[in-house]
């Protein structure tokens, strides 16, 4: 048995319209396979020209491993020079990732290879990310903390996008205070005698590619998999819906602050009660 899972509709373009209307007002995800041709990004960005013009920065890396108390928020597992980490990428299976890495921060040269595509909707213009992975890596299923709209560019390689909205948050085993569900939930492939709640759970799958880009409405959940090394770009818009632009001030003024404060006063206490929550009250109703 697999996850219900719906393929997200592709189209080979988008005029701004058809994306207001069919698109982002009935919060629908959407692939556009043919978009960024005249950015230089789309001739220039791999793995080696990145390893070029960054390999001398430090970058953060993360792996699978789950939470632990002791861990701040999105406190990196490792530290690794670019060059290395792309070499690695290249050579083998790595469960290391990078995650929201500003490249205007960090490389300001890499932000002349791309333009701030008019969509109808005020991006965020200081803040685009960069996400990188080596082969059968993965993020976590998570929503971000802002519940932003996000327009993510994949460069290189080939990935695998699993999404639900916050409406199937009650099947999805959420953690309390917090953006992810159980960790140990193997998301591409799910044990339902385990898991049983996911059977009801109903989501969308895609795959990109280079050049491809993926809108994820606001808020929506997403489980991002490397099927080969590779990296993408992601551009956000604040969340229109007022019930998830006040979850995201919630989320970025409370919320991480409050489990920080839990795990330096309970400990693991508190991380393995969470994890028990998740299960009592996703399965109140199975």
């Amino acid at each position: 048995m697999q996850l219900d899972l719906e393929q997200i509709p592709r189209v080979q373009t988008l005029t701004k319209k058809a994306f207001l209307r069919d698109y982002f007002r009935p919060q629908r995800p959407v692939v556009i396979e043919n978009f960024i041709e005249d950015w230089p990004a789309f001739e220039k960005w791999n793995l080696d020209y990145i390893k070029k013009v960054a390999g001398d920065k430090e970058v953060p890396l993360y792996d699978d491993r789950a939470v632990k108390y002791d861990e701040g928020f999105n406190e990196p597992h490792a530290r690794m020079k670019m060059s290395d980490y792309v070499d690695l990428l290249k050579r083998e299976p790595t469960k290391y990732r990078i995650f929201l890495w500003n490249i205007i921060k960090e490389v300001p040269q890499l932000q002349n290879d791309f333009t701030y595509p008019d969509f109808g909707i005020r991006l965020m213009k200081g803040l685009p990310m960069l996400f990188f992975g080596g082969s059968d890596s993965h993020t976590f299923m998570h929503y971000d903390i802002d519940l932003a709209n996000i327009f993510h560019f994949h460069f290189e390689g080939k990935k695998q996008c699993i999404l639900f909205s916050q409406e199937e948050t009650k099947h999805l085993y959420k953690i309390p205070h917090s953006l992810i569900t159980r960790e140990d939930i193997d998301f591409s492939n799910p044990d339902f005698e385990k898991w049983p709640a996911l059977k009801n759970a109903k989501g969308h799958v895609t795959h990109l590619e280079h050049g491809q880009v993926l809108y994820i409405p606001e808020g929506y959940w997403h489980h991002m998999k490397y099927l080969t090394p590779g990296f993408s770009m992601s551009l956000r818009a604040i969340p229109r819906k007022p019930k998830n632009f006040a979850k995201a001030v919630y989320n970025i003024f409370f919320m991480r602050h409050y489990d920080n404060f839990m795990r330096k006063r309970r400990g693991q206490e508190w991380i393995d009660w969470k994890n028990e929550q998740a299960i009592i009250k996703t399965e109140q109703f199975v």
